[in-house]
């Protein structure tokens, strides 16, 4: 598979700049307070979801056990753009489960079962795999699981 190379939107020449682009330049679209409310939230996910600490600092992008100890206890810093990301992601793979699950034990539990979508893995272990782009394919997969 090839992927494409993204380029930050101040980096496009203008006539390659969708017209419609709502974001300005340097804007990743996820303000300071929303990604606030993500890294909160993530905490109490990782918690249904049954992770370690180590798992959940690997999805968060490699952030230190020190860190992710001070977001268990709300004390939560500036956030990188690609944690905003990850976050984002994360989310989305949450209401992803929500909508596929009516019972609250099956979006939780669904993260550690093994999937023939993922060659026998689970959607955990392709995550912790530690790339951006295998939070994509989890939440790319559940998308198209939805419709």
């Amino acid at each position: 598979m090839t992927l494409m190379k993204l380029q930050p939107v101040d980096r496009l020449p203008p006539d390659e700049a969708p017209a419609s682009f709502p974001l300005a330049a340097g804007d990743y679209g996820v303000t300071d307070e929303e990604g606030l409310a993500m890294a909160e939230a993530s905490v109490n996910l990782f918690r249904l979801w049954g992770l370690t600490d180590a798992e959940a600092c690997t999805l968060l992008g490699g952030i230190s056990t020190a860190t992710y100890n001070r977001w268990k206890r709300g004390e939560i810093g500036r956030l990188t753009v690609d944690q905003k990301t990850r976050l984002s992601i994360l989310m989305g793979i949450h209401k992803a489960l929500r909508i596929l699950f009516t019972e609250n034990a099956r979006v939780y539990a669904w993260v550690k079962k093994p999937s023939k979508a993922f060659d026998g893995r689970s959607a955990l272990e392709i995550m912790l795999q530690g790339q951006i782009m295998d939070l994509f394919d989890v939440r790319f997969y559940l998308d198209a699981a939805r419709g």
